[in-house]
């Protein structure tokens, strides 16, 4: 039974007794048994235990697990303390100063634990993946639970602001149906798409906006 510890547990009971969880479950039982697979099994819920559903003020769609040695633990785009910035994460920063000010943290602090604590769900569609080969665990059920999540989140009255960066996070606009949440696009952050539509969105500043507009207290983008 997993147990995320926040009023999760609550919005996503049964969720894990279905037959595709218990299937996702058995799979990942061989995988960390026979191959190195990130982040470790104690860490592959830390977005869901470190922003509570009743506390989500923003969702940032991230693909699948950092797949290098050190760098995942469960939090879309985050890497552990004293990890070098991946690229994608060197950007996001360089986003970040261009529309709040706000310098980019030491090369070797990528932790978004902060963000995640100010409201912000940094939610991997994938929850896991082998060592050196990323989407390694894609199409596995993962993306079954985590649909669940967005649309758990789409239901609720207290608005959201979704930021959806490149086009497997775009994807899932559908399960967007509210017109009280805000959606924010743009290229995703990565060195290969980044100059595409990525630099320039100003997500922060907008989902802060956006956020103080609805009577909330915005987030607190300093890391």
């Amino acid at each position: 039974m997993v147990n995320i510890g926040n009023d999760w547990d609550r919005v996503l009971e049964g969720e894990f007794q279905k037959p595709y969880y218990q299937l996702v479950r058995n799979f990942l039982i061989e995988e960390y048994r026979s191959q190195t697979i990130y982040p470790d099994m104690r860490d592959i819920f830390n977005a869901l235990r470190y922003t509570p559903y009743g506390d989500v003020k923003v969702v940032i769609l991230g693909q699948d697990p950092y797949h290098e040695p050190g760098q995942a633990h469960g939090l879309a785009f985050s890497v552990q303390e004293g990890v070098p910035q991946p690229p994608s994460l060197v950007n996001i920063f360089k986003e970040l100063e261009s529309d709040l000010g706000f310098p980019p943290p030491d090369k070797n602090h990528g932790c978004l634990i902060p963000w995640a604590k100010s409201g912000v769900l940094l939610l991997n569609t994938v929850l896991t993946v082998r060592v050196h080969e990323a989407n390694s665990h894609r199409g596995m059920g993962w993306e079954i639970l985590t649909d669940e999540i967005i649309r758990k989140l789409n239901e609720r009255e207290k608005p959201v602001c979704f930021i959806l960066w490149g086009a497997n996070a775009k994807a899932k606009i559908p399960l967007i149906t509210e017109q009280r949440h805000l959606i924010l696009t743009g290229a995703h952050p990565s060195p290969l798409s980044a100059y595409r539509g990525f630099f320039g969105g100003k997500y922060f500043s907008r989902a802060n906006a956006f956020l103080e507009a609805n009577g909330e207290a915005p987030v607190d983008w300093r890391i």
